[in-house]
C-alpha cells in the first residue's frame, strides 16, 4: 500500500544574484543580449586570466544569511568544483565547498493554513555556467556564454519536507523573501532562479534514507509539484515491484509528465574539490554584517503581520499582497494618502492584476506599474479614482472603464472622466425620467414585479443602468426604482 511510505525532500535553490556585474569580473550581467556578447576573458576562460570577488555579491549573499537566521562564517573559503562540460570553460566552477558563506538557519512557510518549518542546511556562492542550446535537428549543440560567471548563492535546505505540497510551499516563500530583500528578481521563467530537488522515499517510521535522486533545474511551482509527486509514485512502484532505486539525476519532461534518467549523480569526491588557489579566503568584519542587518527590509511574513494587525486586512488578502511582485509597496503607496485598504486591496487584485496577466501592465521598482508604452500607474493615480467613486462623482462601473484609459494615456482620472462624459447622474429628476420610461417599456415585468416575482427587481435596475449608459448613480436608482414600484412615486 502506498500509504506505507512515506517522502523525504530536499531542495537546492540556485538563485543569481542582482549585481550588475559578475562574481569575479567586471562583465556586465544583462539578460537578452544577443549571445557571446557579454563576456570578457575571465568568464572564457581565458587562460592566465585571474578572478577577482566583487563586494557586492557578497553583501546580497550575506542578506540572504541573515534573513534566514543563518550562521555567518566570518571566514570562508572559495573552491574548485572539477568537471567537465561544454558550458564550463574552465572545466571548474568556482563554489564553496567545506567552508559556505553560510550554515544553519530556518525557513518558515505555511501548508493548507498549517505553519511548517524547515530547516537551511547552508548558503554558499558559486558562479554560474553558461547556457547549451539542442536544435532537434541538428548534429551539433550552441553554447551562450553571457550567463557564465553571473553570481549565484546555493540555499540547501535539511530533508525535513515530506510532500509536493510542503516543497512547492518552501519554494514560493524562499523565493518572496529573496525578492523582498533585494537580492533576485524572482523571474523563475528565465532561469533567474530555479530549484533542484533531492527525492526519496522510506517506510513509514523507519529512520534510514532512501535512497536519494535528484530532480534537476525545476524552475516553475507547477512543475516543482509535479515533478516530486512522479518522483514519489515511480520510486514507490519500483520498490513495490522489487526493483532498485538508483543515486541518479532526473530531469522533468512536462509534455510527457514524467522524469527522465540523465545520468548516474555524482559524489563530492566525482568533482575532486580544492581550495580555489586564485582567491584568498573572505573575511566578512563584524561592521559589514551589522550593516547588512541594520539595511535588511521588511520580511514577507513581517508584512503579512502587518497588513492584518495594523490594516486590518485578512489573512489571504494580506497573503495576495505579499505573494505578487510589488502589491505590498503599492498598497502602501496608496493607503498612505487615506483609500481605505480593502479599496486598494481590491484595485490590486482586480483592474491591476488583470492588466498584469494580460501583459499590459508590469511592475517597476520605486516607480509603480508600467505599460509596455511607459504610461505609468502610480499610487496617487489609483488614490484619485477611488476617491472619484466614493464621492459619487463616477460609478464603480465608470472608475474600470477609468483604469483601462489610464492603461493607454498619461491622463488624471479626472481628466479621463471629463473627456469621456463618464461623471455619474445624481439628479433625482434625470433618474426619475428615466425609470418611468423603463417602466412604461416593461408593463409585464411591473405587474409580474408587483404579483410578488421581486427578483424581477434586479433585472429592471439593470434596464435603468444601462438606458442611463452606466452613469446613473446606482443607490439613487434603487432607492427611486423600489419607492415607483413599491409606492408609485
Amino acid at each position: 500500500m502506498k500509504t506505507q511510505y512515506e517522502a523525504v525532500i530536499g531542495l537546492e535553490v540556485h538563485a543569481q544574484l542582482g549585481t550588475r556585474t559578475k562574481i569575479f569580473s567586471r562583465a556586465a550581467v544583462t539578460f537578452d543580449e544577443p549571445a557571446n556578447s557579454v563576456v570578457n576573458e575571465v568568464c572564457a576562460g581565458y587562460p592566465g586570466s585571474l578572478p577577482v570577488l566583487q563586494r557586492d555579491a557578497v553583501t546580497l549573499a550575506l542578506r540572504a544569511g541573515v534573513a534566514l537566521g543563518c550562521n555567518i562564517r566570518r571566514k570562508s573559503q572559495f573552491a574548485r568544483k572539477n568537471y567537465f562540460y561544454p558550458d564550463l570553460p574552465k572545466g571548474y566552477q568556482i563554489s564553496q565547498f567545506d567552508a559556505p558563506l553560510c550554515e544553519g538557519g530556518e525557513l518558515v512557510f505555511e501548508v493548507a493554513g498549517e505553519t511548517k518549518r524547515c530547516g537551511i542546511t547552508r548558503i554558499h556562492m558559486e558562479e554560474d555556467t553558461g547556457q547549451s542550446s539542442h536544435a532537434s535537428d541538428a548534429p551539433f549543440s550552441l553554447i551562450d556564454l553571457n550567463r557564465a560567471g553571473t553570481g549565484l548563492i546555493e540555499i540547501v535546505s535539511e530533508p525535513e519536507l515530506r510532500t509536493a505540497e510542503e516543497a512547492s510551499a518552501y519554494f514560493k516563500e524562499l523565493r518572496a523573501i529573496l525578492v523582498a530583500i533585494g537580492i533576485n528578481d524572482g523571474v523563475l521563467a528565465n532561469g533567474s532562479m530555479r530549484c533542484d530537488a533531492n527525492v526519496s522515499v522510506r517506510p513509514v517510521g523507519r529512520e534510514a534514507f532512501g535512497t536519494k535522486v535528484e530532480v534537476k533545474n525545476l524552475n516553475s511551482f507547477k512543475f516543482l509539484r509535479e515533478a516530486i509527486g512522479f518522483e514519489i509514485e515511480r520510486q514507490i512502484a519500483e520498490i513495490e515491484a522489487g526493483g532498485t532505486i538508483y543515486q541518479e539525476t532526473r530531469l522533468w519532461d512536462d509534455a510527457k509528465k514524467q522524469t527522465i534518467m540523465m545520468r548516474r549523480k555524482e559524489g563530492s569526491a566525482d568533482y575532486r574539490y580544492f581550495p580555489e588557489p586564485d582567491l584568498p579566503h573572505l573575511v566578512v568584519s563584524e561592521a559589514w554584517l551589522a550593516e547588512v542587518a541594520a539595511t535588511l527590509p521588511e520580511l514577507p511574513s513581517q508584512t503579512r503581520a502587518r497588513l492584518q494587525e495594523v490594516c486590518g486586512l485578512s489573512a489571504y488578502d494580506a497573503g495576495v499582497l505579499v505573494a505578487t511582485d510589488g502589491f505590498a509597496a503599492f498598497f502602501d503607496g496608496v493607503a498612505a494618502l487615506g483609500t481605505a485598504p480593502k479599496a486598494v486591496t481590491n484595485w490590486l487584485s482586480g483592474s491591476i492584476l488583470a492588466a498584469i496577466n494580460a501583459r499590459a501592465l508590469s511592475y517597476r521598482g520605486g516607480i509603480g506599474f508600467v505599460t509596455a508604452a511607459g504610461h505609468r500607474i502610480l499610487p496617487a493615480a489609483i488614490a484619485e479614482l477611488q476617491k472619484l467613486v466614493e464621492d459619487n462623482t463616477i460609478s464603480s462601473t465608470a472608475s474600470r472603464t477609468v483604469f483601462e484609459k489610464m492603461l493607454t494615456t498619461d491622463a488624471a482620472p479626472a481628466a479621463i472622466v471629463e473627456s469621456e462624459g463618464l461623471r455619474q447622474v445624481s439628479d433625482t429628476g434625470a433618474i426619475d425620467g428615466i425609470i418611468d420610461e423603463v417602466l412604461a417599456a416593461n408593463p409585464s415585468e411591473v405587474e409580474r414585479y408587483r404579483a410578488g416575482q421581486v427578483q424581477l427587481f434586479g433585472f429592471l435596475v439593470g434596464l435603468a443602468m444601462k438606458a442611463s449608459k452606466g452613469k446613473g448613480d446606482p443607490k439613487l436608482v434603487n432607492a427611486r426604482l423600489r419607492a415607483k414600484l413599491d409606492g408609485g412615486a
